[in-house]
């Protein structure tokens, strides 16, 4: 196994059990205790973990690992909640779609939907997150608006005043949000706020909002805020949400999709 292949391996593991241990990391992955401990150094001197003693632990709340090592975590939910944000889009609709894993979901389940196969265009997509385009460009049938930008390097995502002046002149019939907390007092939030700003000018050019979330985001906070939840449409998450929390969603005038 390759140092990056093995990095990958150790931080989404570190990800799914908020703590790994070196002979518990060594034993996963097939290799010495000697090289697990190498590898935990190197990957706190680039604040990828917290070291301790026998093994490391994951940041606090406000740290944010890059999208690369996100993708693993609670990946059939993503893919189900994908699908089924995917079929609330209409053909011929413009779609704004921010930054993250389960929206980089969304849109390769837009990519596979049958009737979005032709059309001119099938659909119109704008988004600040460059692996959705770059995605989605080799799709001939839509049209894929990009909003300019400085690359944000965790997140894939272009942010800064250079994505305001485009987000100005467009408008759109809905924007799909990626958010790490969604919460019916707080509302829907980032760990970023120039990522949050972004999202929250999407929204504002939307009819309709949609946020693409399972469960383990909802009745959370984080740091950015990116609008309230009465801006918010339609919520669709996973099965493991609990029907307290589906009901103060729904009590907020919010549709709830479960799948």
């Amino acid at each position: 196994m390759s140092r990056d292949a093995r990095w990958k391996a150790l931080l989404e593991l570190l990800v799914e059990r908020g703590r790994l241990e070196v002979e518990e990391a060594a034993t996963a992955l097939e290799v010495s205790a000697a090289t697990i401990r190498r590898d935990f150094d190197q990957l706190a001197e680039q604040q990828m973990l917290v070291r301790t003693r026998g093994g490391a632990v994951v940041h606090g709340v406000s740290y944010e690992l890059p999208l690369r090592y996100k993708t693993a975590r609670r990946a059939s939910e993503k893919q189900r909640i994908a699908k089924a944000v995917a079929g609330l889009v209409a053909p011929g609709e413009a779609v704004g779609l921010t930054g993250g894993t389960t929206t980089t979901e969304v849109a390769r389940a837009l990519a596979v939907r049958g009737d979005l196969s032709s059309g001119s265009p099938a659909l119109t997509i704008v988004t600040n997150a460059l692996n959705i385009a770059n995605e989605l460009a080799v799709r001939p049938q839509f049209k894929i608006v990009v909003t300019g930008g400085v690359a944000r390097a965790q997140s894939y995502e272009l942010i800064g005043p250079l994505a305001d002046g485009v987000l100005a002149q467009i408008r759109l019939d809905v924007a799909v949000l990626g958010v790490v907390a969604f919460d019916v007092t707080h509302g829907a939030a980032a760990h970023d706020e120039a990522e949050a700003a972004i999202n929250r000018l999407l929204c504002e050019r939307a009819e309709r909002v949609v946020v693409a979330a399972d469960s383990s985001k909802l009745g959370q906070r984080a740091f950015a805020r990116i609008c309230a939840a009465d801006l918010v449409s339609t919520l669709v998450t996973d099965t493991a949400v609990s029907q307290d929390t589906v009901g103060r969603f729904e009590d907020a005038g919010i549709q709830v999709l479960v799948v």
